[in-house]
């Protein structure tokens, strides 16, 4: 099990973003501006287009944007499910824009998407997944337990069959559940945040070619009392 501890909680429910706006709001709230403003965003990244981030939110429930200074800094497409029974977060498309407090803006956005986690989930533990293709989203995977894959650690039977189940959850057109790389649709459709630490974790990407729209898919638990934490919003 990997159990890492987060960083910046001064208390229960509290967090210090430096003075960023969170919110977390349906996906059928979103205008055109908000898909344009999107848009913008992850041109130096995804690049994706607005018609794509326009189809995206039918696909997703609810989006999770991060504001600075009434710019947008950040955004993440989510949806609280349950999958095979179990509840789940299941992060889709999401960016974060290379700013010198990206990891501030991180932060915000993941600590709202736990807030509604445990407004929705109360007493459960969570399984919490999204598709990279980049160590960087790692940094989202702060405070989760048994966070899979990890480096040097060989999937069990069990951790194979959730790897399966959370790429059919994500529309994968391919998938190997021992390195747990899946094949996307050509869209890049992945959390694309690059942080500024240092990480010893490529070794999991190996066997991805962003070239083929490979990625990733990752996941960990967010236990009952770790969601405790986040029993307040980030705004």
């Amino acid at each position: 099990m990997c159990s890492l501890r987060p960083r910046g909680i001064a208390a229960k429910g509290a967090l210090n973003t430096m003075g960023i706006e969170v919110h977390t709001k349906d996906c059928t709230a979103l205008g055109d501006a908000d898909f344009a403003e999107m848009a913008d965003l992850s041109t130096q990244g995804a690049g994706w287009e607005v018609g794509l981030l326009s189809k995206q939110a039918e696909e997703w429930v609810l989006v999770t944007q991060a504001y600075d200074d009434a710019k947008l800094k950040g955004f993440i497409f989510s949806t609280l499910e349950r999958v095979g029974g179990t509840p789940a977060l299941a992060i889709g498309l999401g960016c974060v824009g290379p700013t010198r407090n990206r990891s501030s803006v991180l932060k915000g956005l993941m600590h709202d998407q736990l807030h509604k986690t445990f407004m929705a989930f109360p007493d459960e533990d969570v399984v919490v997944a999204t598709r990279i293709n980049g160590t960087g989203p790692l940094e989202a995977m702060v405070g989760l337990q048994g966070v899979r894959p990890w480096p040097e650690t060989r999937p069990n039977g069990e951790e194979r069959a959730w790897g399966r189940r959370l790429a059919k959850r994500f529309g994968a057109t391919g998938f190997d559940d021992r390195s747990m790389v899946a094949t996307g649709d050509g869209n890049n459709l992945v959390f694309d945040y690059a942080s500024l630490k240092k990480s010893k974790n490529d070794a999991i990407f190996a066997d991805c070619s962003r070239r083929d729209d490979q990625h990733v898919v990752v996941w960990g638990w967010a236990m009952a009392e770790y969601l405790e934490e986040f029993e307040l919003s980030a705004s």
